[in-house]
């Protein structure tokens, strides 16, 4: 693989560097910001030699290479483009500042969340494998050991408002010790725990607004949004006060008033109007997913995978978090996971049953991922692609997600689907199983069914071309090229009908720099290369792309067809000498299928070289512009 070229290739296939806003890359794909997407050429960049696939993800154009190579790749594509290496980070802002407000908030969110995911799921594995083991040893529920551990997987949930503060915090610019001030404000031991009234704790009134309305001192255990709003309020306060008290006393300044006015806010305005907000939301989502027959899931299922399509799945960690911190059942995540392992199963479906080896090495690692939990390269990579086992993968989630709601699957955590599920679904076990089969089998026969190979410019040449071949190979053998053309034999004439390309403008150092030897070379205009002169083939490579001769007058040729593609394993060409063969003036050599190499990637130009060269004092290139079939390519005169 050429490094520079596959560079070069894709930054074409982008539409050069004035369409590129910012560049990145990590451990298998380049990761690019895109000014105008319309002008990215998708299906060039999947042919693009090295490229193993092409999707777009959270605002950014994603091209998979492979480890090892992407960062060969990635630095000769910005020496090319003319740009500076960015971070990952630096490519995330600049593709959301691209996006329209409401995916800006719905990523806020994600980037709120995701960060406190790892501590959800400890503590809920943990629960998940607690209600296992007292189920099946009911005796251990009065052990010591288990009442410790019981104690160590509540804490999270116990405390999310902190966890969510502090991440809030540092996502809005706030300092994270003030925004953990205000989580523990709001979960303070002062106020009834919000999980209390539900058994009959009573309140008092905490703040009344002229009388109409009546503030009660209640926690807010089992609330999220509030906590981000509140923590949103203290960082644009404490933003203007470092901007306009004076350094010799914002040291004290800011933090007492940012906390005053904020805590204030919160146990008054923010937190009564955004819990009951956020009580409404939860209700709809519940009432949504345990609508009878589990129509309400299947719903749900179906347009879960377009929702990660459009980038604002993340709002469910909050719908998840709140049904957590509520009763600690979480049943969204089970419509998640019939969802994700349904475009796994669909992607599957496309690996095993495609003939094509660049989608077959894109989707079979990819399904895995989707089992797993990670859907997008699944989704971006292959279904989105393809549309159809995109809608396969609906059809199964959709099921899946019925069986979910009909057998009352819940999760003890979020942040983990598919295979991993099993660990926080303990509870419900058999149901998650069946969410699982009948989601991914669904998928997996829809997109059996579904899913055709796409037919490729280059395939269609290709049938056309072996279509045509016994016509073309009659009509060679019919045709008398050397009928009234002059023979010199100081000359090398043309092998190929094109246009031709000074040697030093050939695509390849080693040929540019006449390594081999001196010559010209042809762009063929058609798949055909002939003797140039009588001749013996010395040199046939296997893969028929290259071919030697020692012409009647001792001078030695070399015809080489294409760049670099030895890589094809002679895909695409066929020989109709073999070696040690005497051939005449103007007899077929080597067919070619032009158009499928390009398709491929590589460049047809053909350098014809005399790899002798030091036996003649002058080789000049004699023509310019088209060139026909044995028409005087190159001048020699010997020393």
């Amino acid at each position: 693989m050429d490094h520079r070229t596959c560079a070069g290739e894709i930054l074409d296939a982008i539409g050069g560097k004035d369409n590129l806003a910012s560049a990145a890359h990590c451990a298998t794909r380049l990761r690019l910001v895109i000014a105008d997407n319309d002008k990215v050429k998708k299906e060039t960049l999947e042919n693009i030699d090295g490229v193993k696939g092409v999707f777009e993800a959270a605002g950014q154009l994603q091209i998979i290479i492979g480890t090892g190579t992407v960062n060969k790749v990635y630095d000769q594509f910005i020496d090319l483009a003319g740009v500076e290496a960015a971070s990952k980070d630096d490519v995330k802002a600049a593709a959301a500042a691209k996006a329209p407000w409401y995916k800006r908030a719905i990523k806020t969110l994600g980037d709120i969340f995701v960060p406190i995911i790892p501590a959800i799921v400890a503590t809920g594995l943990l629960c998940g494998l607690l209600g296992g083991l007292s189920r099946a040893f009911p005796s251990l529920s009065d052990h010591y050991i288990y009442n410790i551990l019981d104690l160590l997987s509540n804490t999270a949930l116990t405390f999310l408002p902190i966890l969510i503060a502090v991440s809030a915090a540092k996502i809005f610019g706030a300092n994270i010790y003030l925004g953990a001030v205000i989580g523990m404000l709001m979960i303070h031991p002062s106020l009834v725990n919000a999980w209390s009234i539900a058994g009959g704790a009573e309140t008092k009134t905490l703040w009344s607004w002229f009388g109409l309305w009546n503030i009660q001192n209640t926690g807010y255990q089992g609330h999220v949004i509030p906590v981000v709003i509140a923590v949103l309020v203290l960082a644009v306060i404490e933003k203007w006060l470092h901007k306009h008290v004076h350094e010799m006393f914002d040291l004290f300044v800011t933090p007492l008033v940012s906390v005053l006015i904020t805590g204030f806010l919160t146990l008054t305005v923010i937190g009564p109007v955004f819990s009951q907000a956020e009580s409404w939301v939860l209700d709809g989502a519940k009432w949504l997913i345990t609508i009878p027959l589990g129509i309400g899931s299947f719903l749900m299922g179906a347009a879960y995978a377009p929702t990660v399509v459009a980038g604002v799945h993340h709002m469910y960690n909050a719908i998840e978090l709140s049904m957590l911190a509520d009763n600690g059942k979480n049943i969204w995540m089970p419509i998640a996971t019939a969802a994700n392992v349904a475009q796994g199963a669909a992607a599957l479906a496309v690996g095993i049953k495609s003939r094509n080896k660049k989608i077959k090495a894109m989707a079979l690692p990819s399904s895995l991922s989707a089992f797993m939990g990670i859907t997008e390269p699944a989704i971006f990579g292959v279904n989105v692609r393809f549309v159809r086992p995109l809608i396969a993968g609906m059809i199964g989630g959709a099921c899946g997600a019925a069986v979910a709601s009909l057998m009352n699957v819940f999760a003890t955590a979020n942040g983990v689907t598919g295979l991993f599920g099993f660990l926080i679904t303990t509870d419900s076990f058999l149901g998650y199983l069946l969410t699982f089969v009948v989601a991914s089998g669904v998928a997996f026969i829809a997109s059996w069914l579904m899913y055709k190979d796409p037919v490729t410019e280059g395939e269609k040449a290709e049938t056309k071309s072996s279509v045509d071949a016994p016509k073309a190979e009659t009509k060679a053998q019919e045709e008398d090229l050397t009928a009234g053309k002059e023979y010199d034999d100081t000359a090398v004439y043309s092998p190929l009908k094109g246009e031709v390309v000074l040697m030093q403008d050939v695509p390849d150092e080693t040929f540019a720099a006449e390594v081999l030897g001196k010559g010209a070379a042809v762009e063929p205009s058609e798949g055909r290369v002939v003797a140039p002169a009588d001749a013996t083939v010395e040199t046939l490579f296997d893969t028929h792309h290259a071919i030697g001769l020692t012409l009647d007058n001792g001078m030695e040729i070399l015809i080489h067809v294409g760049i670099n593609t030895v890589e094809l394993g002679g895909e695409g060409y066929e020989a109709h000498v073999a070696e040690g063969d005497k051939v005449k003036r103007g007899q077929t050599l080597i067919t070619f299928d032009k158009a499928l190499i390009q398709s491929k990637g590589y460049k047809t130009v053909t350098p014809v070289i005399i790899t002798n060269a030091d036996d003649y004092e002058e080789i000049n290139t004699a023509a310019s512009g088209s060139i026909g079939l044995l028409d005087k390519l190159l001048e020699t005169k010997k020393g």
